[in-house]
C-alpha cells in the first residue's frame, strides 16, 4: 500500500506542476476552468495524497480530479498550446537552421 499511495501522490504532483506551468490564456482558449481553478483542486489533491494516503476516502476524490485532468483538460491544453506543451519555442522542424528552414539546395 506504501506503494501505491506514493505512485498516487507522484501522479497528482505530476498534475499540478503540469497544470502550473500552462499559461492562463491557454485554459480559456481550451474552453476549460481557469488556472487558478485546476492549481486549487490539484494542490488539495496533492495535501490529501501527502497527509493521508490511500487507505481514506478523501484522496480517492483528489485521484479522480487529477484523472480528469490529466485526460481532459491536458490534451485540451497542448492542442491549443501546439501539440507540444508549455515549452514550444517558436515552431518548426529538425531541419529549421538559424535563419529560416534549410532545405539542401543552393
Amino acid at each position: 500500500m506504501y506503494w501505491v499511495s506514493v505512485g498516487l501522490l507522484l501522479f497528482s504532483l505530476f498534475a499540478f506542476v503540469n497544470a502550473a506551468v500552462h499559461r492562463e490564456d491557454a485554459y480559456r482558449a481550451a474552453d476549460k476552468q481557469t488556472k487558478p481553478f485546476w492549481l486549487i483542486i490539484l494542490g488539495v489533491a496533492v495535501a490529501l495524497n501527502l497527509f493521508m494516503g490511500i487507505m481514506s476516502f478523501l484522496p480517492l476524490l483528489g485521484l479522480v480530479a487529477t484523472i480528469v485532468y490529466v485526460v481532459d483538460v491536458r490534451p485540451a491544453l497542448k492542442q491549443v498550446s501546439g501539440g507540444r506543451g508549455p515549452r514550444r519555442r517558436g515552431g518548426g522542424s529538425s531541419s529549421d537552421g538559424p535563419y529560416g528552414p534549410y532545405n539542401g539546395r543552393r
